[in-house]
Order: C-alpha cells, then sequence, then structure tokens
C-alpha cells in the first residue's frame, strides 16, 4: 500500500509539474500562458497553411525562419494561421496554440497573425523544443513605437527597412520618421548661415529644398510605407514647422523671422500657409499619395512664445494644418505646444493626438481635458541624443523596466491603459550635426531602447521576472532572422580573393565588439584601394586621399598613420567597440580613433566619433595577397 501511495505521488509531482511549467520567454512578455502536457520539437514542422489569401506575406514570412518549409493556402498544415472572429483578441491579439501536433495562430486580423508569428521566431531562436500550451496575448497599448530624426543627420533607406524588421520583431507598430531640422547656431559660431539644415524629402514642386546629402524619392519612400504596413508598422511622416525650419527659409529666405531666428518661419507673412499648403499638397494629394499613410505629424515644436500676437498666429497656423491632414483624408499628429503657446485661438482637439514630450509646453492634465489622445514620449526618460553630452547617450533600461509605463508622463501619473493614452514611444536626435555618429552606432543604441519600450508599451505593467534576468534573456533574442544591423556575422577565410563576394548578405558585417586579423604580403597600391566593403562602410588598405590604410561610412574618411610597403609582410589586427576603432601592427599598437573632442568654438567642444562597423560582403580589386582572414565577436 506504501508502495503504491508512493507511485502515485510521484505521478501527482510530475503531472504538477508538467503544467506548472514556466511562462515562455519573450519580448514583451506573454499577457497570458496554459500549459499542457508535452513539447514540440521544431522539426516536426514541415509546412505552413493559412485560411485567407491576406494571410499568404506573413506564412511566407514564417517560412522563411523555419528553413523555407512549403506553404499554401488551406488547412491541416503543421502550422497553420487561421483568421477568426473573436473580439477578445482586439486588432492586434492572438491565441497561439501548441500541441504535440502541430502550431495554430488565431487572430481576427493579418496584424494579430503577424505578431503571434513573432513570438514563435523569439521562441525558435531560443533553440528550445516548443512546450505544449496555450498563449493568448493582448497589447495594453496600441500605439508602440520610436522616433528616428534624420533631418540632422541621413540614414539610408535600406537602414530604415531593416529597422521596420526590428520593430515588427518586438511587435512595435509604430516609426516616425522626422523628415526635417537643422543644427543649433551655437555650434556653428552663433551664425544661422553656416547652420545644417536638411529636408529629406524629394520636391518636384520645390526641387532646390531637397537635401543634397541624401534625400528619399517619393516612389522610394512610398514604397517603404507599403513594406513596412506589410510588417505591421505605420509609418508616421513628420514635416516640423513652424520653427525647426531653417531649410525652408533657406530656400526662400523671405519665409524667415527676424523677429526670433532664422529657424523659425515669420507667421506674419502671408506667404508662409500657401507655402506650407504647397508642400502639404505635393506628399498627400492624389489618388495614391506618397504618404500612403493613415497619419500625417504637422511638427509644431517649439516656437517662440515671446509675443503674444504671434503666439495667436502660432495657434492658427496648428489648426490650419490639423484640418488640412485631415482633409486629406488623414489623422493629425503634432508636438504640442499649447501650454507653452497658451492663448485664446481654438486648436482642433477632437481626433487629433499629441506627443507628450515635455509637460512645459504641453501639459497632460490640460491637454486631456482638451480631449487630445496622447502619445508618452518624455524626453528626460526616452529621448537618445548619441553623444551630446545631455538626455541619454544609451537609455537606462533598468529605470524604465521597473519605474515606467505609458500612463506616467514625466511626473504626471495616470491610470494606467488610460483610453486617452494610445501609448509610448522612445526618441532618437541627432541634434550635433556632423558629430561622426554612424548609423550603425544609431542601431547601437535603439536595440535595448526598442527591447524596453517594447515591453512597457505591450505588457505595461512588470513581470514576475526581475530586471537582471530580463536584461540577460532579452540579449539572446536578437534581431530577428531578416535584420543584422547589430551585425552578427563573423568569418574565418584562409584567403581573401580581390573582387569577390565573401557573403552573399549585402548586409554581411561585424558589430561590437570585434576583432579582425589577416596576413598581408604588399603590393603596391594605388590610393583607394578597397579591401572589403559593404553598403554601410568600406576599408581601405590606402585611402582614396593620402594612402592610409583607414576606413569610411556614412560621409566621413578616417585613416590611421600605417602606409604598407611593398615587399613587406604583416600581421595586421582591428579592433573595435562602441567608442573606438584600433589598428594594431604586427601586434603593436598604432592609434586607436577614440571620441575625439573638437571645438565648435573657442569655448565649447563637442565629441567627434570614430567608430566602424566592419563590413563582410564584398572583397575590392587589391593587388597585395590577404591570408589568415579572420573575423570574430570579442
Amino acid at each position: 500500500m506504501k508502495r503504491h501511495f508512493l507511485t502515485l505521488s510521484c505521478l501527482l509531482a510530475c503531472t504538477l509539474a508538467v503544467f506548472a511549467q514556466e511562462k515562455p520567454f519573450t519580448v514583451p512578455t506573454i499577457e497570458n500562458w496554459k500549459a499542457a502536457r508535452g513539447e514540440l520539437s521544431w522539426n516536426q514542422l514541415t509546412d505552413v497553411t493559412f485560411n485567407d489569401a491576406s494571410l499568404q506575406g506573413q506564412a511566407q514570412y514564417l517560412s522563411g525562419f523555419l528553413g523555407e518549409i512549403p506553404v499554401k493556402q488551406g488547412k491541416g498544415g503543421s502550422v497553420a494561421l487561421q483568421l477568426c472572429r473573436d473580439k477578445k483578441l482586439g486588432n492586434e491579439g492572438y491565441r497561439l496554440v501548441v500541441t504535440k501536433k502541430g502550431i495554430t495562430v488565431n487572430a481576427q486580423t493579418p496584424q494579430g497573425i503577424l505578431w503571434g508569428i513573432q513570438t514563435l521566431q523569439q521562441l525558435h531562436v531560443q533553440g528550445n523544443a516548443l512546450p505544449c500550451g496555450t498563449v493568448t496575448d493582448t497589447p495594453a497599448y496600441p500605439l508602440r513605437g520610436m522616433m528616428i530624426d534624420v533631418g540632422r543627420k541621413y540614414i539610408p533607406l535600406s537602414y530604415l527597412y531593416g529597422l521596420v524588421d526590428l520593430l515588427s520583431y518586438y511587435k512595435m507598430n509604430t516609426l516616425q520618421v522626422h523628415l526635417n531640422d537643422n543644427g543649433m547656431s551655437g555650434h556653428y559660431n552663433n551664425n544661422w548661415k553656416e547652420t545644417y539644415a536638411a529636408f529629406r524629402m524629394e520636391s518636384e514642386l520645390f526641387p532646390e529644398l531637397t537635401a543634397q546629402d541624401g534625400f528619399y524619392t517619393k516612389k522610394d519612400f512610398h514604397d517603404f510605407i507599403l513594406y513596412a504596413r506589410s510588417m505591421g508598422v505605420e509609418i508616421i511622416p513628420e514635416i516640423d514647422a513652424p520653427a525647426h525650419s531653417l531649410a525652408f527659409t533657406r530656400f526662400r529666405p523671405s519665409l524667415a523671422c527676424e523677429e526670433f531666428d532664422d529657424s523659425h518661419l515669420d507667421l506674419r507673412n502671408p506667404a508662409v500657409i500657401p507655402f506650407l499648403d504647397s508642400l502639404y499638397a505635393e506628399y498627400l494629394g492624389g489618388p495614391d499619395p506618397v504618404f500612403c499613410c493613415p497619419r500625417m505629424h504637422i511638427g509644431t515644436d517649439e516656437y517662440s512664445n515671446k509675443d503674444s500676437a504671434v503666439v495667436e498666429l502660432f495657434r492658427s497656423l496648428a489648426d490650419h494644418l490639423i484640418h488640412t491632414v485631415e482633409g486629406y483624408g488623414k489623422q493629425a499628429v503634432l508636438w504640442g505646444s499649447l501650454t507653452h503657446c497658451n492663448g485664446v485661438t481654438p486648436v482642433k482637439a477632437d481626433n487629433v493626438v499629441m506627443h507628450m514630450w515635455y509637460n512645459g509646453y504641453a501639459n497632460p492634465r490640460d491637454m486631456k481635458a482638451l480631449g487630445y489622445q496622447m502619445v508618452t514620449i518624455p524626453d528626460r526618460f526616452v529621448y537618445i541624443v548619441p553623444q551630446a553630452g545631455y538626455y541619454n547617450d544609451y537609455l537606462n533600461c533598468k529605470f524604465l523596466y521597473e519605474e515606467w509605463t505609458p500612463a506616467r508622463i514625466r511626473d504626471e501619473v495616470f491610470d494606467e491603459r488610460d483610453p486617452q493614452i494610445l501609448g509610448g514611444m522612445f526618441a532618437v536626435w541627432n541634434d550635433v550635426c556632423m558629430n561622426g555618429i554612424s548609423t550603425g552606432d544609431i542601431h547601437h543604441r535603439s536595440f535595448p531602447a526598442v527591447q524596453v519600450i517594447a515591453e512597457k508599451t505591450w505588457h505595461a505593467v512588470n513581470d514576475t521576472t526581475g530586471y537582471d534576468r530580463w536584461d540577460t534573456l532579452r540579449q539572446t533574442l536578437g534581431e530577428g532572422y531578416t535584420c543584422n544591423q547589430l551585425g552578427h556575422t563573423e568569418a574565418d577565410l584562409a584567403k581573401l580573393s580581390p573582387s569577390t563576394v565573401i557573403n552573399p548578405r549585402d548586409n554581411a558585417q561585424i558589430g561590437y565588439d570585434y576583432q579582425i586579423d589577416f596576413d598581408i604580403s604588399w603590393a603596391a597600391e594605388p590610393d583607394g584601394t578597397v579591401l572589403i566593403e559593404g553598403p554601410y562602410a568600406r576599408f581601405y588598405l590606402t585611402d582614396p586621399i593620402g594612402g592610409w590604410m583607414g576606413f569610411a561610412r556614412d560621409g566621413y574618411l578616417y585613416t590611421f598613420r600605417h602606409k604598407g610597403k611593398p615587399g613587406r609582410t604583416e600581421h595586421i589586427t582591428v579592433k573595435g567597440t562602441n567608442t573606438s576603432t584600433s589598428l594594431f601592427v604586427d601586434g603593436k599598437l598604432v592609434q586607436e580613433l577614440g571620441i575625439e573632442a573638437r571645438y565648435y568654438n573657442k569655448e565649447k567642444t563637442y565629441n567627434y566619433v570614430r567608430t566602424l562597423i566592419f563590413p563582410l560582403h564584398q572583397t575590392g580589386p587589391f593587388r597585395s595577397t590577404v591570408t589568415h582572414f579572420k573575423a570574430a565577436k570579442l
């Protein structure tokens, strides 16, 4: 009898253990997990089916990270994607059921199906067998995203595609693209004529307005919006006015406000509104507009409030731009300066979205009372300004994980899931123009920010997972299989042949921290000889100007104090971190290109960054013999 009791107790304990298995780890955290007996191995997944034609793209995406398994419309696959009617799931929720025989993902919308797929992809990355059970997952907030400033630093569209892939992987559904801006005159000896400014869109109405150091064609940006939509990410294009408008006043000086400064449009000038209306018409007009997305951001940030009469003109302009956007069938979004520019002129609030970044510019309690839908983007918590020395260089993820949700707008705390709070975002601002920051550096800062903001906008409240464990586990998830901006590629090649593709993935690269080693028997090389390159960078054996070893990326050229001599054999080592790039020859440090203090003027310095995410796509037409090439993470 005692033996039978012990056997029964063991069986009961095993059963309880099965049903008590831990919730699978994902970012953001799964809302609800109900365990079942058993597990499913990934190699049991042999095909994908979908029950609606709108799911074909999602099915192909899922097939990609499962090894290109067959996809077909229908039922009964080992992975079944199924649209269903279940109001509890809302627009973005999904139900994922894992049994010993296969997987079913149910959702009301293709967006929900995609989020279920992204959960599967994160579990796939971790490599363990899938525990049987049911995931039911819905977001706490409907808007979850980031803003990127491309006005003060040109960001290639190819990178923005990768950024969309990353956001989608973490169920972030919004990317705001800040398309125009200017530097600060204090960084240019208080000379507005020398201050950097750019407008990144191609304009056929005003061709000279388009930035010549990098812009997006209308077709390319339109196609990018459509691609982002297919990945569950809404693009919100932003044209900032009437402040931050030096690109406009430089193009048309008569629009500048002498009363304040050249970055302000003169709101007393009757030509300002027709100019902005024409610009809006170019991108919002027509049956298939360039901005083929549901929202547009009108800026309205940081305009001077020194003159009460101009304040009323500012409010009138904001109201006009809101109605203009709505006239094209889109929802208007603005930064909102209505506390800073307090006045009597009404500004439409109904069905208008306001970004809450600084409570002195827009008091959130007052804006809520007026009826604005609010997006939480508090500057001191979620602003990244790379190497600027103010706000954040990297976000304080521990603080955000433990202390913040979109219900906290700086010092104002609202009820969790307040229906007027749409959600939260973080921002990357490139205030310090021409400081050497690379697209890769921006991504290195954005990656942990995406993860923590995704966590706190989808799940909101803290899970039982403590921060230290969460921080360790989140780093194992990577960027998703279509993104390689952090640079995970490694290489170990006996010889590098000239003019050869060494990795077919065009964005093959290795990111921080890494070490490159190779032996080189030098031949005479003309200036500009490339050892290896990719879409974002080139590493030179001889740079195009002085013939030094060096590299170029983001429009910058960096050189080391070393030249190879024909007939000499050397061992070269390059080490890269997020603060420096170093060259060693035969084991001795030649030069470390670290963060350099440079001067705006006699009194003010700024940080100049000399980093490199090392390219590994294809070699250049070099003559030297390069052997024992190795690229490895440290």
